[in-house]
């Protein structure tokens, strides 16, 4: 597994005209791999949009190293970086702690006597989404220390469409308590929507 990133060229509005819907960023994401387009072979590849100290990051998960050049299509040139993710997995350990960050796309099924019965809803509201967190947490090989919601939108989809995803993002500390699932989780993500931009969790060691 490799864990890559790249900053977004925002200053270039030309140059990322494009990036005004999660599906273009699929795209750039695909892109960034043009021996599985190749092969025909397309494997996942979990991704989030991140902010950190005023600069726009693409942030990618993938099992395979993505082409670095195509990652900067819409990247400030030579910020494109891609480290082995392995050697980070192999140091964790049940009972570790950690803090985490997750943008996801939290829903929950519709009652009886909801208008959609056994639909997926949007959870709005933040108690909802933590209910939701907290749920994937038990049969995700981890337990929630401390958590919150510290954003929250509904980003379109597809350029020309009405249809929104609704975007969470998580932060807080967590234990592992069951190491082999958590790895699973970390490597295939987590809830819906992995396509576009949801289901990928960081974890750093806490002092």
């Amino acid at each position: 597994m490799y864990l890559s990133r790249v900053e977004i060229d925002t200053d270039n509005r030309q140059k990322i005209k494009d990036l005004s819907h999660l599906g273009a960023y699929h795209n750039w994401v695909e892109r960034s791999f043009p021996a599985e387009i190749a092969e025909g072979e397309r494997q996942r590849h979990l991704w989030r949009l991140d902010t950190l100290n005023g600069r726009n990051y693409l942030l990618l998960l993938s099992p395979e190293k993505p082409d670095l050049h195509e990652l900067e299509r819409y990247g400030k040139p030579g910020t494109a970086i891609s480290k082995d993710y392995e050697p980070f997995l192999s140091r964790l350990s049940e009972g570790q702690l950690l803090q985490f960050k997750l943008t996801a796309n939290p829903v929950r099924r519709g009652g009886k006597s909801s208008s959609h019965p056994g639909s997926l809803i949007p959870c709005f509201a933040v108690d909802e989404q933590m209910k939701w967190l907290q749920g994937k947490a038990e049969k995700k090989g981890f337990e929630l220390v401390a958590a919150e919601v510290v954003g929250h939108d509904r980003p379109l989809l597809r350029k020309k469409t009405h249809v929104a995803l609704n975007r969470t993002v998580f932060e807080g500390r967590l234990k592992i308590s069951n190491l082999d699932q958590f790895k699973v989780m970390l490597t295939s993500g987590i809830g819906r929507e992995k396509a576009f931009g949801m289901g990928l969790m960081t974890v750093i060691p806490v002092d």
